[in-house]
């Protein structure tokens, strides 16, 4: 797939993974809409880029999507790629009074749900395209939980079954590709209450996915997450436990 030229857009686009894939298709000549909930942080990120469109828009506001999808449909024709990047994690032990379900319904919905969501509006308009292109980003944790996000690599569990089924019913009837971004831990904002100084930069995760557009390759297991999947397949408790050691 072409990776220059594209018309993009990033939900979570103004900080950390997101701010990285569109700071690197920005600089490959694409136009980048990136969406966010925070508008201060959003001017900020857009003020950074040449080639952008910031829309302040939250993906867990029905109200907000709509008036996304709409603006999309009018404004950008041409849309061809939309990257599912906005995501929600709770650090937390499993325990009585962990208001477990209050958290894994936040994560549920912004994680998952709102990707369904977003995604089904915007189909129509992808597959108007000569090229189009689907990316979820996931998560290591899609594959081997780790105890202190369980709901959270609940959450990411989902979005990779739904991701699947999504590319097997696209690429029968479309031309759009759908491909799924699987990071490791990032040293981003997002991941400093699990130690994410210890992780790879942000935007090692954005030029990997560049390469996987460029090649057609649809699972993109980003740094250790490669090793996580191959022992998932090989020995699934070693799995577990080198993501809980």
């Amino acid at each position: 797939m072409k990776t220059t030229q594209n018309t993009v857009l990033i939900t979570g686009g103004s900080a950390g993974i997101g701010f990285e894939i569109a700071k690197l298709f920005d600089q490959n000549g694409n136009h980048v809409i990136i969406t966010g909930r925070d508008e201060t942080r959003l001017q900020k990120a857009a003020a950074q880029l040449r080639n952008v469109t910031a829309i302040v828009s939250d993906v867990t506001n029905e109200t907000d999507v709509n008036q996304l999808v709409d603006r999309l449909y009018a404004e950008f024709p041409t849309l061809n790629i939309v990257i599912n990047n906005a995501g929600r994690a709770h650090v937390y032990q499993l325990a009585s009074q962990a208001n477990a379900f209050e958290k894994a319904g936040d994560e549920m919905l912004t994680n998952y749900l709102s990707t369904i969501r977003l995604t089904e509006k915007l189909v129509d308009l992808l597959n108007r395209q000569d090229e189009a292109a689907i990316v979820n980003v996931s998560s290591i944790v899609a594959f081997a939980p780790n105890h202190r996000l369980a709901t959270y690599g609940a959450s990411k569990a989902a979005l990779h079954s739904y991701t699947q089924s999504l590319r097997i019913t696209l690429e029968r009837s479309s031309n759009t590709k759908v491909f799924e971004l699987m990071p490791p831990l990032v040293d981003t904002e997002f991941s400093q209450e699990i130690g994410g100084h210890n992780g790879i930069a942000p935007s090692v995760v954005a030029q990997d996915l560049l390469n996987a557009l460029e090649n057609n390759e649809y699972e993109i297991h980003v740094g250790n997450t490669a090793r996580i999947y191959e022992l998932s397949l090989s020995s699934p408790a070693d799995a577990l436990a080198a993501m809980n050691a």
